[in-house]
């Protein structure tokens, strides 16, 4: 991974208000608890988008689309975010799940689904066929990533920016991936911070917090317990329930519209000025992730999205920024 040691703190203007990223992991449809399989590959997910989209729209929101290969694959879905990325109702950038992302060199295996953890030729070659066909099919060249999986691992940091890529969205601040073979985050900052070779990488962490009655020690209890004995005893869920050690992620799914407003009202009394929303394409189809099994599920999940984002533009008074906004603003105050 990308040493905690090699990163330079990006500072945002102090005139600039609270501000939101939103990145959706652009990916086909698969079942998350069966094995990973090279054939798995349909994108009728992308079809769906149009229900967040919408409501994008209607907000001045324009989110970040991450894709995978079957996704850039597909003419047709790809084409529908490449329109929509001209008419400038989002961005598009790249998502690697090593498995349906060719050359198909490696074994398919839970350890090799983390692409950092690939040989660095074939990470570089995979993430090279991804970035010239989303270039093929959507109409522009990516320069955002997001790892799939979050995987991070040791040679990514250069081969993104060999390969001409700007900013990457995939570390998971406080989360530990470590018991299947992936990257471990719990001592990677939540804010953003420029790495990589010369510090031209921008890395922009996504929103995780810990807003239970422990406060600043929740962290290192929660690292404490989140073991393999603390998973079996259940004691993280424990803890969450009993509302003295819980996790949340800034995201609609499993997460509540409550607890999402909740958790930014913390972070932003600690004096977290950047956020980042995040979820998975398949989620806007029935059945397509665990979150939305059916047509009332995605209605829900929809409204919670849509009351995310009255609550933070207007009660927080905060403003829905893309990547390459955000880096751009940073930039502009480095040191």
């Amino acid at each position: 991974m990308i040493a905690v040691s090699s990163r330079r703190v990006a500072s945002v203007p102090p005139e600039q208000p609270p501000l939101l990223l939103i990145v959706i992991d652009t990916e086909e449809e698969f079942d998350w608890s069966a094995p990973f399989d090279r054939e798995s590959r349909a994108v009728r997910n992308i079809f769906e988008q149009v229900h967040a989209q919408a409501v994008f729209d209607a907000h001045g929101a324009v989110p970040t689309y991450v894709i995978d290969y079957p996704v850039a694959d597909d003419v047709e879905a790809a084409g529908l975010l490449g329109g929509w990325q001209a008419d400038g109702r989002c961005l598009v950038g790249a998502h690697l799940h090593p498995w349906v992302n060719p050359p198909d060199d490696e074994e398919v295996s839970t350890f090799n689904s983390y692409p950092g953890n690939l040989p660095p030729d074939l990470e570089r070659a995979k993430l090279a066929r991804l970035t010239e066909r989303i270039a093929g099919t959507v109409g522009c060249r990516p320069t955002i990533y997001k790892a799939g999986r979050y995987g991070l691992g040791p040679n990514t940091a250069e081969t993104l920016v060999a390969l001409g890529y700007e900013i990457d969205l995939s570390v998971v601040p406080s989360t530990s991936f470590a018991a299947d073979g992936g990257p471990d985050f719990r001592e990677y900052p939540h804010d953003p911070y420029w790495c990589g070779p010369g510090h031209r990488l921008f890395e922009v962490p996504l929103t995780r917090g810990f807003p239970g009655i422990l406060g600043d020690a929740a962290p290192m209890v929660h690292g404490l317990v989140d073991k393999a004995l603390g998973r079996r005893l259940r004691l993280p869920g424990i803890l969450s329930r009993l509302g003295i050690v819980e996790r949340i992620a800034l995201t609609p799914e499993g997460v509540t519209l409550d607890e999402n407003k909740r958790l930014v009202r913390y972070l932003l009394g600690r004096g977290r000025r950047v956020f980042t929303y995040a979820y998975h394409s398949s989620s806007l189809l029935p059945g397509g992730s665990p979150y939305v099994r059916s047509d009332a599920d995605r209605d829900r999940f929809v409204a919670d999205i849509e009351g995310f984002l009255a609550f933070f533009l207007g009660e927080v008074g905060g403003q829905v920024v893309t990547p390459p906004e955000l880096r751009d603003m940073c930039r502009a105050v480095a040191p």
